[in-house]
C-alpha cells in the first residue's frame, strides 16, 4: 500500500512524541511492505511565530492532499498566559476542524494491567475498563456566538446545535457500538439546557428507527462524571456534545494511570486526524521525558481507521503492551530509573521491525 501522511508536530512535546510515532510507522512500512510519504507542515504557536497564522493556508493544503494526518499538540505559555493575545494556537485547532470537516472526536479509554497501581482509582475499579467516547467537535458553545459588553462587565457564549449535527455523530457512535458491546450512553444536561433536550430527542428517534438492537441509556453529565469514577467499566460507547466531551474525556484519561497512553481520532467528511490527548506539556518540552505511547497508538488508529490496516494496527498495540511488560516506561509511570521518550520509541519500533509483535 502507498499512502500520503501529513505530519503536524506542533508545539511543546508534540515534535518529540510524533518523532517516535514516525519511527514506528517506518517500522511498519519495512515489516509489512507498505510505502508512506510524509509531508510536514506548521500548526499552533510555531506557525504563529513563522507566519502569524496558527493554521496557515499552506498547512491546510498539505492536509487536504494527504490520506491521513498525524498531529502532535498545540499550545504555548507565551500565548496561554497573555489574556490579551489576539491570535492563539488553539484558534488553529478550531480552524483546522472546521476547514477539514472534522466533526467527531473518538477517544478510546483502555486500562493496562501494568498501570493498575498508577491509577488514582482502586485496581478493582479499573479492571477491564474499555470504552470509547464520541465527542461532537464542531458545534456547541465553542463555536457559538460570543462577546462582551462595551464596559467589559458582561460576557456571553452561545451553545447552538442542529439536528443534522447530532445525527451525523450519532450514526458513528451506534455503528461503533454494534462492533463492541451494543451499548450507547448519551451524556447531556437535558434537565436544564434546551440544546441537550434537542440531543435527547434526536438520538431517541434515530435509535428507535435504525438501531433498536443497541441498548441506549441517558445520563446527565454531572452523574456521568461521578459514574466514570465509581464504575468506569459500566460504559461502552459514550455519545456527547462538544464541551461535555472535552471535560469527561480528560477525566476518563486520568483513570488509566497515564494521560500519555491515550490516542484519539478526529474524523469527518474528508481526511481524518490522529493525535495523543495529552496536550503540549510545555514544561517537559525538550527534556526527552514525555510518554510517546499516546502518539504511537494514534498512529495505530490512523492505520486502522484511515487505511484499513487492521493487522498492522494490532501489531503496534501489541508492541506497546509488550514494551510496558518488559519494563520500558517513562517517568509518568515509573519515577525511579525511567526510560526516555526516544528509548520507548526505539524499543517499540524494534519490536515491530523484528516481527516480534506481528499478529497474523
Amino acid at each position: 500500500m502507498e499512502k500520503k501522511i501529513a505530519v503536524l508536530k506542533g508545539d511543546g512535546i508534540g515534535p518529540e512524541v510524533t518523532d517516535q510515532a514516525l519511527k514506528v510507522l517506518k517500522a511498519v512500512e519495512k515489516t509489512f511492505g507498505h510505502t508512506f510519504h510524509y509531508t510536514e507542515a506548521l500548526v499552533g504557536a510555531v506557525a504563529i511565530d513563522a507566519t502569524g497564522n496558527p493554521f496557515p493556508p499552506e498547512t491546510l493544503k498539505v492536509c487536504q492532499d494527504a490520506d491521513a494526518i498525524l498531529f502532535g499538540a498545540i499550545g504555548h505559555p507565551k500565548y496561554d498566559n497573555d489574556p490579551k493575545a489576539k491570535v492563539r494556537p488553539e484558534q488553529g485547532l478550531l480552524a483546522m476542524r472546521k476547514a477539514l470537516g472534522l466533526f467527531a472526536n473518538i477517544r478510546p479509554v483502555n486500562t493496562y494491567k501494568i498501570l493498575a497501581n498508577a491509577s488514582p482509582l482502586r485496581a478493582d475499579l479499573v479492571q477491564n475498563v474499555d470504552f470509547v467516547v464520541f465527542r461532537e467537535l464542531t458545534g456547541g458553545i465553542y463555536f457559538g456566538a460570543r462577546g462582551r459588553s462595551e464596559d467589559g462587565n458582561m460576557a456571553f457564549d452561545t451553545c447552538t446545535y442542529t439536528r443534522d449535527e447530532i445525527l451525523r455523530i450519532s450514526k458513528l457512535a451506534f455503528e461503533s457500538a454494534r462492533l463492541r458491546k451494543n451499548h450507547v450512553t448519551l451524556v447531556d444536561k437535558a434537565n436544564v439546557l434546551a440544546s441537550s433536550r434537542l440531543w435527547r430527542e434526536v438520538v431517541k428517534e434515530y435509535h428507535a428507527a435504525n438501531f433498536a438492537d443497541v441498548t441506549l441509556d441517558f445520563m446527565f453529565v454531572d452523574n456521568a462524571a461521578m459514574k466514570i469514577i465509581q464504575q468506569p467499566a459500566f460504559f461502552d460507547v459514550v455519545l456527547t456534545e462538544n464541551m461535555f466531551g472535552d471535560i469527561i474525556t480528560d477525566e476518563a484519561s486520568v483513570i488509566t494511570g497515564s494521560m500519555g497512553m491515550l490516542p484519539s481520532a478526529s474524523v469527518g467528511s474528508e481526511v481524518a486526524l490522529f493525535e495523543p490527548i495529552h496536550g503540549s506539556y510545555p514544561e517537559g518540552a525538550g527534556l526527552n521525558i514525555a510518554n510517546p505511547n499516546g502518539a504511537i497508538l494514534s498512529a495505530a488508529m490512523l492505520l486502522e481507521t484511515s487505511f484499513g490496516l487492521l493487522k498492522e494496527a494490532k501489531a503496534i498495540r501489541a508492541a506497546v503492551e509488550q514494551a510496558m511488560e518488559d519494563g520500558i516506561l517513562t517517568i509518568d509511570i515509573r519515577r525511579e530509573k525511567p526510560n526516555s521518550t526516544t528509548e520507548v520509541g526505539d524499543y517499540v519500533a524494534n519490536l515491530v521491525a523484528k516481527g516480534a509483535s506481528v499478529v497474523a
